[in-house]
């Protein structure tokens, strides 16, 4: 008998153990059954290291709450305000089949609305993503638009209530969480509370400006109520050229690449050939125009139009007021601290023992990181919002009515009624 069998029959006797302790404290209903599965039941003792009490009590606490909150009883038909702005949906499936769900609660919902109905909303997202779930995937990702929050604290409070569901009564669901554009005081909130929160390995700050140069976005096709939205300068009836407008100072450019974010932009290159002052280019550079000296030409003095340098042939001098006696150098103690006086390189068999064991990739800011986690995800992101591509992906019961009524069934019915 190899490693792997006998790791799978231990695993096999700790799952029946599991269920053996909740079988003998109360009966198990059919819905329990079916919810503690050979997965459910790993998922719980993968999240308590092993243990086969500590992951039968939690269990037990997973099943009491379901019970309270009634999550064999909610459907869309309870939440359908939230449904119709997009608070809380699926969006897709990543390249993982992972379904990815995106929450959009503005700051004065937990305020409105009471605690408990927010959960239950929580829970049905949930649910529905957990239905979606193909047979082989078991996670899901979670990303939190925190854009419409100015107060860090009332995001905090969503944000650790949405964790806490998750990693009690969801052990081993989440792939991972992304915060997107969280405010100015959530990071340092975040880095005092962490520590304490349980899934805050896999939860990321992100900012959606990191990605404005990503334009090789072209998911609009599929959403043809977004894609009627969009511009096209074909059914412009004029003889204007669109494109770019150009002053002394800057040039406002119209991009025809339609999937960008901003497909504006504003440039300082001089593309004006009538202009006030001299037409040289700028002694500056490119690099160190600024709003400060970038100033019209019109508007200045003729002096301040002409170039630091002669004026009719003359190179001016300045004067001073007061008469030109000759004044001590001034000293200050710096000059001696400025000799370069030899180091003595730092020995190589002093170096500790760990960096050459370091990988190529330890120089990576955590930023890059979350960058690079979230760049999967970022369609999802920018994916406009359909209800009904939402409800489409509901099983019954969740969908309500309107998953009930298939439409295999309403076509079928006018087929018939047609006959006659």
């Amino acid at each position: 008998m190899g490693k792997k069998e006998q790791r799978d029959q231990k695993d096999s006797a700790r799952v029946e153990a599991v269920l053996g302790l909740l079988r003998k404290q109360t009966p198990l209903t059919v819905k329990q059954e079916k919810f503690c599965n050979y997965a459910c039941v790993e998922r719980f003792l993968k999240a308590k290291g092993e243990n086969v009490k500590k992951a039968a009590k939690q269990l037990r606490a997973c099943l009491s709450w379901r019970e309270s909150i009634g999550t064999d009883h909610l459907i869309a038909d309870e939440f359908s305000a939230e449904l119709a702005e997009g608070l809380a949906y699926v969006a897709g499936h990543d390249d993982e089949s992972r379904p990815v769900m995106i929450f959009r609660m503005k700051q004065d919902y937990q305020r409105l609305h009471s605690q408990k109905l927010f959960t239950r909303f929580l829970v049905f997202t949930l649910e529905v993503a957990i239905s979606s779930m193909p047979k082989n995937v078991q996670q899901f990702v979670m990303l939190f638009d925190a854009s419409f929050y100015r107060s860090a604290s009332a995001f905090m409070n969503l944000l650790l209530a949405a964790l806490k569901i998750v990693g009690e009564y969801y052990p081993g669901r989440l792939h991972r969480a992304f915060v997107i554009d969280p405010p100015s005081l959530f990071a340092y909130m975040w880095k005092g509370v962490r520590p304490f929160v349980d899934l805050s390995t896999v939860t990321m700050m992100v900012s959606s400006l990191d990605f404005e140069e990503s334009l090789d976005f072209n998911d609009f096709a599929a959403y043809p109520r977004a894609a009627s939205l969009r511009f096209d300068p074909s059914t412009v009836n004029s003889t204007a050229r669109v494109g770019a407008c150009s002053s002394s100072r800057f040039s406002f450019t119209v991009s025809h690449h339609l999937d960008s974010l901003k497909p504006w932009y504003l440039s300082l290159t001089d593309t004006s050939a009538s202009k006030v002052g001299p037409t040289t280019r700028s002694t500056l550079g490119p690099a160190l125009i600024s709003p400060v000296n970038a100033r019209s030409f019109s508007f200045a003095s003729p002096i301040s139009r002409t170039p630091p340098g002669d004026i009719n042939g003359v190179k001016p001098t300045r004067k001073s007021l007061f008469p030109s006696t000759p004044l001590p150098q001034r000293v200050t103690p710096r000059e001696a601290s400025k000799v370069a006086h030899p180091r003595t390189p730092r020995p190589s068999f002093l170096q500790s023992p760990a960096t050459f064991f370091r990988s190529k990739d330890s120089h990576v800011s955590t930023r890059e990181k979350s960058r690079g986690s979230f760049l999967p995800f970022l369609k999802f992101y920018r994916r406009p919002y359909d209800e009904m591509i939402y409800r489409s992906k509901m099983r019954p019961p969740l969908g309500g009515l309107i998953s009930i009524v298939s439409p295999q069934l309403r076509r079928r019915h006018v087929s018939v009624s047609q006959r006659f």
